[in-house]
């Protein structure tokens, strides 16, 4: 009688879920980079610090499904003990108003913070969409001035700059969604419409990717997709689908002329007026400050898709073109959004809070720096101390020591010392600047080898003969003593930093 086989153990597989990536030294390290400009501007601007949970109740977040009960798709939900539903953080905005809801009476007024940090999103994950992404995000709580709305986008451009995106390669586009409202209201849509607003608002968002005929297929009746699957209309009548993109189109060559544009779309609606007049005061208010029509410009196309904004709407846009997956050019778009949200705080309140703010994608900037090249990718690994001689680890970490305390990034290589190749091998994989090395001889001579690993690589490509090899300092010998002074030459001649 055959055996039993033993069942091979069921191991889990080695992949993170669907939607969810690593990210290693690097890309950590230049995004660290990054908050730190963005937050320094924000600090500058008088904004302070705020680090709110990653996990708010789902009432909070006000994310349900009627008819289950229970929250719905966009967000990752679960029931604590106390069947109270509980869920990651869809966004920075919500945790801020019930952050302000709740610390209201401590909290100065108006309350200015700043947050960072991973917002999660049960979406469709797809090419460069993750379920896990950081945001940057700046906010003003508690002043309904439109001062506050213009310096949220003179913030918006002055961040933009410090990260690296110069003028030229970057418009912050301004709109106010009481002009929206105002049109809606000149064609016949009340509030009694709102799912039919929602789909205009939808609609108005892929205004930069369908042209007229294929956005009024989508407002009235409906069209099929490049795919052939039909996507239903929004049930506009024509004249009034009409008259939204009358709305869309009306940005003209410069501020001035986009005021007048949208005066004409509005009719004799209040609320419209009343988010004209508002433009007009952020437009003043920015030019004032000198930031001109060339960095920051009125722009009926933009409404935000978001339901919750009740005023002004940004938008930052990065306009230089890159390159799809098919090879097609294209403007890299959209970075950062925001808006005013007087209602956002009433939720937990019942009075009414006005607010308004801004938030940047910084995965996405980090991409838009990448593709245009203007990251740092100067070599930022440690300095490798090599180990000749096991027995003398304590001499390898006391000039680990010294390079740490002069502000040098170091470290002593912990493998197995007995291949020194793989030494080298393993401060090349680490973008070590410097290599250093002392076997015995070196130790009774008093000195100490240190290796342009940067420099080295470079040669290795460049140079053919051996005359020219020598010629180069990729490898030299120093006094011991000199060890850090000449270890912090080195890594200057080759690009990189000696900061910790």
């Amino acid at each position: 009688m055959a055996k039993d086989k033993k069942k091979k153990p069921m191991r889990p597989k080695a992949l993170p879920p669907k939607g969810f990536r690593d990210y290693f030294g690097a890309e950590v390290s230049q995004r660290n980079e990054m908050l730190e400009a963005i937050t320094g501007v924000y600090h500058r601007y008088g904004f302070d610090a705020l680090e709110s949970s990653g996990v708010e109740t789902v009432e909070a977040l006000g994310k349900f499904l009627p008819d289950v009960d229970r929250p719905n798709a966009g967000v990752f939900a679960w029931q604590d003990e106390d069947d109270a539903w509980m869920a990651l953080r869809y966004d920075l905005t919500a945790p801020l108003a019930r952050v302000y809801a709740q610390h209201r009476n401590e909290l100065p007024t108006p309350y200015r913070r700043y947050s960072t940090g991973p917002v999660w999103r049960n979406e469709k994950p797809g090419p460069g969409r993750y379920r896990q992404f950081y945001q940057c995000d700046a906010d003003t709580v508690g002043s309904s001035s439109m001062a506050a709305d213009a310096e949220i986008c003179s913030l918006l451009s002055d961040t933009l700059e410090a990260v690296g995106i110069p003028r030229g390669d970057y418009i912050i586009r301004v709109n106010n969604r009481k002009v929206l409202d105002g049109v809606l209201e000149t064609i016949g849509l009340t509030e009694d419409n709102q799912d039919i607003k929602e789909g205009v608002l939808r609609t108005i968002d892929k205004a930069d990717k369908l042209d007229r005929q294929q956005l009024l297929a989508l407002l009235t009746s409906g069209r099929k997709d490049s795919s052939g699957a039909f996507i239903d209309g929004v049930g506009l009548q024509l004249q009034q689908a009409e008259g939204v993109l009358d709305f869309i189109a009306s940005t003209g060559g410069d501020n001035q002329e986009t005021l007048e544009l949208l005066s004409q779309v509005i009719g004799d609606s209040a609320i419209g007026q009343k988010g004209l007049e508002e433009l007009e005061e952020i437009a003043l208010l920015l030019k004032a400050q000198g930031y001109q029509e060339d960095r920051i410009k009125l722009d009926a196309s933009v409404v935000r898709g978001l339901g919750y904004y009740t005023g002004p709407v940004y938008e930052a846009e990065l306009t230089f073109e890159i390159l799809d997956e098919k090879g097609r050019k294209r403007q890299f778009g959209s970075v950062a959004g925001g808006g005013r949200y007087d209602d956002l705080v009433e939720r937990f309140t019942g009075q009414k809070v006005p607010a308004t703010g801004v938030s940047i994608g910084v995965d996405r900037l980090l991409a838009a720096l990448r593709e245009k090249g203007r990251m740092d990718h100067t070599a930022k690994g440690p300095v490798v101390v090599t180990v000749m001689d096991r027995d003398r680890m304590a001499d390898y970490q006391a000039m680990v020591a010294e390079l740490r305390n002069a502000g040098i990034r170091a470290e002593v290589y912990l493998g197995n010392p007995k291949n020194f190749g793989n030494q080298l091998k393993y401060a090349d994989k680490r973008e070590s600047p410097v290599a250093v090395i002392q076997g015995g001889d070196e130790l009774a001579a008093g000195v100490v080898q240190i290796k342009d690993l940067a420099l080295g690589a470079r040669l290795s490509a460049e140079i053919e003969t051996s005359e020219e090899w020598k010629a180069q300092p990729a490898q030299m010998e120093i006094k011991r003593a000199d060890l850090v002074a000449e270890v912090r030459a080195m890594i200057k001649r080759a690009g990189g930093e000696t900061d910790a």
